[in-house]
């Protein structure tokens, strides 16, 4: 039986973060580590914690999503936002300060674990409304530097891959996957794998 996936769950309401961790407790594969109200709580548990996944609402009193997401810059913990917020347009600072994907706070509970175990996994959970605006007006890395082998690996990670899927898809080790992603972000001058994403799906490089 492989290890849990450690998720910190962050709202400002008591009632839904323990509603969540109620459900998130159900699931054989899935641990709840600690709770937080707000962005410094959030960075703090996230230390104290060491999660897996970051489930953090976006609106709350004494620091939002976004300014907990730029203090979590460099942290392991792949981060899922929970939002109310239905416009596309809402959730791109979050997108844009390092957050994996989103869910709306209406999204079905198996939904749910769904997307902390895709996030976990290495997929990134953009609505394609999302990828369009993120795009749009951004001037294109030049890929003509990007070996074969380094287009393929990309390709896979458009298409929502872990690495441990690439590593299978085009019989690599996973190390030399890690190896060729640190590679195409430094050449794109990209930070995460969801920009790198967004650049092959903007190049038709899927």
């Amino acid at each position: 039986m492989p290890d849990p996936i450690h998720v910190l769950v962050v709202d400002d309401h008591p009632v839904v973060r323990q509603g969540l961790r109620t459900f998130l407790d159900l699931q054989d594969d899935i641990e709840v580590v600690g709770e937080a109200h707000d962005a410094d709580s959030c960075v703090a548990a996230a230390a104290r914690t060491d999660p897996d996944v970051i489930l953090l609402d976006l609106r709350m009193p004494g620091g939002d999503g976004v300014t907990a997401l730029h203090a979590l810059t460099g942290t392991r913990a792949r981060v899922l936002v929970i939002t109310s917020f239905t416009e596309p347009a809402a959730v791109l600072p979050a997108v844009r300060a390092g957050a994996a994907g989103y869910v709306y706070k209406d999204v079905d509970p198996p939904a749910l674990a769904a997307a902390i175990r895709a996030v976990h996994a290495g997929h990134v959970l953009l609505h394609p409304d999302v990828a369009r605006l993120l795009t749009d007006g951004a001037p294109a890395p030049d890929a003509a530097h990007l070996t074969a082998r380094e287009r393929e690996v990309l390709a896979e990670v458009a298409r929502g891959r872990s690495n441990r899927e690439i590593a299978r898809t085009l019989g690599l080790a996973e190390k030399t996957v890690k190896t060729h992603m640190s590679a195409i972000l430094t050449k794109l001058g990209v930070q995460d794998r969801t920009q790198a994403a967004l650049y092959a799906v903007r190049n038709d490089l899927t």
